[in-house]
């Protein structure tokens, strides 16, 4: 008889047994979100050393973003933790059908999410409170532009309804450019948070899939647990993203 019949099942040959497995699986996924930590605070200190050289800046532009919108995404995403948490006791009781529910619920809450998210951004762009660079943004005319060639720019400038056009356009054309670094920082920090949720999104429906075959039980759902601690994570991101952009006071 060779070695490989008395193999526990479930366990990958090179693991000896199931708890060796998913401690290596722990370390591994802790390990992962370490650099994924590392990745969003260097993102943090540059909004920081931003938001130091031009607090007035960041001051004036953050009252332009939807607070409720934000708000009621971080309470999207808290309800999609309750969930994913859930069905990680569901995976090791072996609740196949309960397990099914969290994990459609958790990606309901992502898609929400991000439909909201996408409802920001497109009024982002129909107001043209962008990044400075971009050939839409009401921030990269100087004055004199503005005056002279309006449509020819950005159509955010020729919309008689835009709130933020009328806010800015008579501003010091100096102060008006710096707001563009605002809603840059913005962009960058909220569009790789929103990357993070769509890869989660796949994850979880990976998990559906597997879940509805069967797969997960008392004795494997290392993977369940593994990704619910990578989507806490990504709650926990958009949890410091939305005091900083959202509440600056």
């Amino acid at each position: 008889m060779s070695s490989h019949d008395n193999h526990p099942e479930g366990v990958a040959h090179h693991f000896e047994s199931a708890e060796q497995q998913f401690d290596s699986g722990k370390f591994g996924i802790w390990t992962f979100l370490l650099t994924e930590v590392l990745f969003f605070s260097a993102l943090f200190v540059a909004y920081t050393m931003y938001r130091d050289s031009y607090p007035e800046v960041f001051q004036f532009a953050s009252q332009y973003l939807d607070t409720n919108l934000g708000a009621l995404n971080t309470l999207v995403l808290l309800l999609s933790s309750f969930t994913i948490a859930w069905g990680v006791r569901n995976a090791m009781l072996g609740e196949t059908k309960k397990l099914t529910i969290n994990l459609i619920i958790t990606l309901a809450c992502a898609a929400g999410f991000m439909m909201i998210k996408a409802e920001e951004y497109g009024h982002k762009f129909h107001e043209g409170t962008l990044w400075g660079g971009h050939e839409h943004s009401i921030f990269k005319l100087d004055a004199d532009d503005v005056n002279e060639d309006i449509a020819a720019h950005s159509q955010a400038w020729s919309n008689p309804d835009g709130e933020f056009t009328a806010a800015v356009k008579d501003l010091d054309p100096e102060f008006r450019q710096k707001l563009g670094i605002f809603f840059g920082v913005y962009f960058c920090l909220t569009g790789l948070h929103g990357i993070h949720v769509l890869i989660g999104m796949i994850l979880l429906s990976w998990l559906l899939i597997r879940n509805l075959r069967g797969e997960f039980g008392p004795k494997n759902f290392a993977a369940v647990d593994f990704i619910a601690l990578y989507w806490h994570l990504v709650d926990l991101i958009w949890i410091f993203l939305f005091p900083l952009l959202y509440l600056i006071s």
